[in-house]
Parts: structure tokens; sequence; C-alpha cells
């Protein structure tokens, strides 16, 4: 595990207020799985690894427990939220109700503008798959961060600035499934026809065909994490 601080992409964050910072860095070093699923977040310790006063963490901590990703124990302070069937289950659930509904207003109402960042999007994805091969890709940090880029940009064209803000935080909660399954997965999946599929499909602005796509690509996701965590003979991990 690294010990990465709020400075870490210091060009970039230098400007952001130090709360932001710091919601930032811990969201980004939860997402990856450097703490493990129910670890107790200790305010005095993540002000050393981050380098951060404890009350902008306070208010990262928050922010991050309305998103799903901590935990608020009640006069207990913080842990990172459980990894579970059950989650998973209802973070798919709701992820199809969210994306879809943005995808298909995307499609409705993406200008060429949209359609542009959906290509340029879909190709940096694609030029990363290229390079790695078959080697594993839901851990590689580069490939991660297109991967994301990729499903946000599907839903940059929804004229719903809330269902797209919806998307972006059901997209990290899926994003820490998703690296914790990696580690354990016995078969490779073909996620780069997935992707390219979907992408074929929304720029013919095909909507029931490609809202059918990204259904079943969140429902691969869902079952491929829950057999991971049968796999390891648990239900959660807590």
């Amino acid at each position: 595990m690294h010990n990465a601080g709020v400075d870490k992409n210091k060009d970039d964050n230098a400007e952001l207020p130090l709360a932001e910072r710091a919601y930032r860095a811990l969201r980004q070093a939860i997402v990856r799985g450097e703490f493990e699923p129910g670890a107790r977040l200790r305010v005095e310790e993540l002000s050393r690894r981050f380098s951060v006063s404890s009350s902008p963490l306070r208010e990262a901590l928050n922010r991050l427990s309305e998103q799903g990703l901590v935990r608020a124990l009640e006069n207990r302070g913080f842990r990172v939220a459980p990894l579970t069937a059950a989650g998973v289950s209802d973070l798919a659930r709701v992820r199809t109700l969210v994306e879809c509904e943005a995808l298909r207003d995307a499609i409705a109402h993406g200008t060429d503008a949209w359609e542009t960042q959906v290509v340029a999007a879909g190709h940096a994805l694609a030029l990363a798959e290229r390079r790695l091969g078959d080697q594993p890709r839901t851990l590689d940090d580069d490939w991660s961060a297109r991967h994301r880029a990729f499903h946000l940009s599907l839903y940059a064209g929804c004229t719903s600035p809330l269902l797209v803000d919806l998307a972006d935080v059901l997209f990290d909660n899926a994003e820490r499934y998703r690296r914790w399954a990696a580690r354990w997965r016995q078969a490779p999946r073909r996620k780069h026809d997935e992707h390219q599929l979907l992408l074929k499909t929304v720029l013919t602005r095909d909507t029931d065909r490609a809202v059918e796509l990204l259904r079943l690509h969140i429902a691969r996701t869902e079952q491929l994490v829950a057999a991971a965590l049968a796999g390891q003979g648990a239900d959660d991990l807590q």
C-alpha cells in the first residue's frame, strides 16, 4: 500500500479547498482498495497520511458516508463500507435504473460534441486495452481511469445533472467492488468487446439496444463480483 498524500496531483489540485483535496484523495484510496473493507478510519492517522488537518478530513468523511463508500458509526467515528453480496446486488439494481435512464436521455439529446467526446473516450480505452493485451486490467490505474472516463462520457449528454452526478457516485462504488473481485477472478472477461459493441450501438443511436447492452454489462459485473465473494467462502467482507 502506498502512502499517497493529497498533493499527489499537486498541479491539478493545488487551487482546490483543503476539504475537496482531502475528499478526492481519500475517495481514490478507498476505491482503489488501499483500505480493507470495514477498516476503521481514524482521523489522526488519516491526517498524517494525507498531510491535512482533522476538520477537512471530517468533512470529507461525511461526504463519503453520504455516497456509500464510508459508514459513519454513531459516536464511534468512521469505517470503510463493507463489501457484501446484498450490497453488490442492490448497487447493480440502482445502477441499472440510473445509468440506463441517463444513457437513454443522452442518446436522445446528445449533441455532436457529445458524440465526439464518446468516440475519444472509447478510443482512449481501446488503446489502453491493446497495450495491456491479456494482462489484468481492472487493477491497472491507467485502464481504470480510461474505463471510468468512457462510461461517464456516455452519460455526459444527459439533460439531468442529478442523474449524471448519481451515475458518477454509483460508478465509484462499483469500481471498488470490481477492483476487489479482480484479485480473485479466475476466468478472464472480454470487456473490450462489450465496450466496443456498446460504443458502436450508442453512435448509431439505437437506444433500446444500447440500453440493453448496458444493462447486461452491469449485470455481468454483479455476477462476477458475487462469484468472487462466494469463492472466498463468505457472503460479505466486513
